[in-house]
């Protein structure tokens, strides 16, 4: 059986993060990074972007190097507070080294899963995959080889209430941050939602144009489409609605038949939810109304 934690990646300790948005304005940079710099910081990346310089929003991410940081985070948090209020910044520290915990919603197909797996397993994501939840018993042979327990609690329009009860504490449980749903086709509720808000990252078909119903990849054969693709965003109680976090297209033709489509489909599926994922693990992403920055 393969251990719980197989991650090859090694990040210091004293590796931390900022995110940072804003009001545009001067000044920023320099505040940011004067404050670094007297509490004994060595910045080793950094990434900004203005939306509008005059009168729009700032996104900044930084990385840095701080001795003996695990045990001075609440003193930067509470030292910087000042100049979060001066500048009306949202601004979050985190440790790049303490891994995210990543509860994997899933139903019966098993290519998203695998890749997020399979991705964990190499190190590419550097997580702690504590637990998976289905509504079907059929993933688990492919998830016991791992060492992650699964969870499997069946959801019926009578039980949905119950159930969705029950998948929340399997999330609390586990001590899990984030939620991704891999194919997971049940409708999650609001309240589910609040409670892990930009913290439940969804991935979807997106076809050009788009076919809503059952069938989408027979929709899309009958109308000759020559670009199918994939979304991956973070859920929001509108459908299918939230902030995109990635997508990717590939180019067919009329040779590909449904079968084919569903295929180039799946791969291109796996792929971008699996770099959502990786993005929001390494704390790239910046949510602001309905859009993201992401800086990759």
């Amino acid at each position: 059986m393969i251990p719980l934690q197989t991650s090859k990646k090694l990040i210091s300790p004293d590796r931390g993060r900022m995110l940072i948005y804003c009001p545009d304005g001067p000044g920023i940079v320099a505040t940011v990074s004067k404050f670094l710099f007297e509490h004994g910081a060595n910045i080793v990346q950094s990434d900004q972007y203005s939306a509008d310089p005059e009168g729009g929003m700032f996104f900044m991410r930084i990385e840095f190097d701080l001795e003996g940081l695990a045990g001075r985070l609440s003193e930067l948090e509470r030292d910087f507070a000042p100049i979060a209020e001066r500048f009306r910044m949202d601004c979050r520290f985190t440790l790049a080294s303490v891994k995210k915990r990543v509860a994997i919603f899933v139903s019966k197909e098993d290519h998203c899963l695998l890749e997020l797996l399979w991705s964990w397993q190499s190190g590419d994501l550097y997580a702690d995959i504590a637990v998976v939840v289905s509504n079907h018993p059929d993933m688990k042979r492919l998830v016991d080889p791992f060492g992650i327990p699964y969870v499997h609690i069946p959801v019926t329009p009578e039980t949905k209430p119950e159930a969705e009860r029950r998948q929340v504490e399997a999330v609390e449980r586990y001590g899990a941050d984030m939620i991704v749903l891999a194919r997971y086709m049940q409708i999650v509720s609001p309240t589910f939602i609040e409670s892990y808000r930009n913290r439940i990252i969804n991935i979807h078909h997106s076809f050009l144009p788009a076919f809503i119903g059952g069938n989408p990849y027979r929709q899309a054969f009958g109308r000759g489409v020559k670009l199918i693709g994939a979304t991956a965003h973070y859920v929001t109680e509108e459908l299918d609605g939230g902030p995109i976090i990635e997508q990717d297209v590939q180019r067919v033709t009329h040779r590909d038949n449904v079968d084919d489509l569903k295929r180039i489909g799946r791969m291109i599926e796996r792929t971008v939810l699996a770099r959502a994922v990786k993005w929001h693990l390494e704390d790239r992403i910046l949510v602001h109304e309905n859009k993201t920055v992401v800086f990759n």
